[in-house]
């Protein structure tokens, strides 16, 4: 949504003139194109140690075999050969579920705050950053259960065979943890989530506005899919930057059968002192090229669905 608030003709209200669920399925609809990139991020990051030789081993593998680091692609199609195509889309069902809360509440609860804070006014930067850190905070506390699930069955095939969760679904996910390792596993890596979730949607939400307005107003461009497409594609860039090295902790917390509770800072430190700075980037390339694709098709799904709500449902 841009900068440039809606002008209502009487007092400003308190609410988006738009429903609250609109960046949920704008959400969940990026995630059909996202989900296979998504899982080769995650595959990626649990890849951890690099010996004399160049190979790299898995932690999540122990003493199962040694594999050589590669391009994105080329771990999709050797995860399309080994375990088929449909591997591509595990844990398709927890993705779904995530964005159906995570996204729901951050996306509606930021459109809401910013009229609450601007009413019919145009936000300031801060405003804006204010907005984005409440509604990040909110969702990615709501959205952290679906999220370990969404991890562990992404990471599940390659696993051995005997430790494989081998969840059904999302919810079965959900009540196998609870019922086995107790709610309290749920909440894993709440703080990384929770962290991750506020510079997402600073970075992503907050850029995205900043970024159309500069189009649609210093550079003159129409409000249009360009802009929409130009925008997010911006914001998609300054989205995985910033939220790379989170990103990477969070993985290797929820992944992990047994987790000692270190602190998110004491693992970034570990890894750079083990692994270097890069070892805090893994991954950057297929989390740009699936979070890219994903904030372009949110946004200018959103920006449709908000352009058809305007004309048909409130004129």
């Amino acid at each position: 949504m841009s900068s440039t608030s809606y002008k209502p003709e009487s007092s400003p209200p308190l609410r988006s003139p738009h429903p609250f669920y609109f960046g949920g399925v704008a959400s969940c609809v990026a995630t059909f194109v996202s989900h296979p990139f998504d899982l080769t991020k995650v595959r990626l990051q649990t890849i951890r140690k690099v010996d004399a030789s160049g190979k790299a081993w898995s932690t999540t593998m122990p003493g199962l075999q040694a594999i050589k680091p590669t391009t994105m692609f080329r771990t999709m199609i050797s995860i399309a050969r080994r375990e088929g195509v449909r591997a591509l889309y595990s844990g398709l069902s927890a993705s779904l579920l995530r964005q159906g809360t995570y996204s729901t509440i951050r996306f509606g609860l930021y459109e809401k705050f910013k009229w609450m804070v601007a009413g019919d006014q145009k936000p300031t930067f801060r405003q804006l950053v204010f907005c984005s850190t409440a509604a990040g905070i909110l969702g990615g506390a709501s959205g952290n259960p679906s999220d370990v699930v969404n991890v562990r069955m992404q990471n599940d095939g390659q696993l051995p065979p005997q430790e494989r969760r081998n969840y059904k679904n999302a919810i079965d996910g959900l009540v196998r943890i609870w019922r086995e390792e107790g709610p309290r596993v749920l909440l894993r890596g709440l703080g990384s989530s929770t962290n991750r979730a506020v510079i997402m949607t600073v970075s992503q939400m907050t850029s995205y506005d900043v970024f159309k307005e500069m189009f649609v107003g210093p550079l003159r461009w129409h409000d249009n899919l360009q802009t929409h497409f130009a925008a997010s594609l911006c914001s998609g860039v300054i989205a995985t930057t910033a939220c790379s090295p989170l990103d990477v902790v969070k993985t290797r917390i929820m992944s992990a059968h047994n987790h000692d509770g270190k602190h998110p800072i004491r693992i970034m430190i570990h890894m750079i002192e083990t692994e270097g700075v890069r070892s805090l980037f893994r991954g950057w390339t297929p989390a740009f090229v699936r979070l890219g694709p994903h904030t372009i098709v949110t946004f200018i799904v959103l920006e449709e669905m908000k352009k058809w709500h305007t004309r048909f449902v409130q004129a």
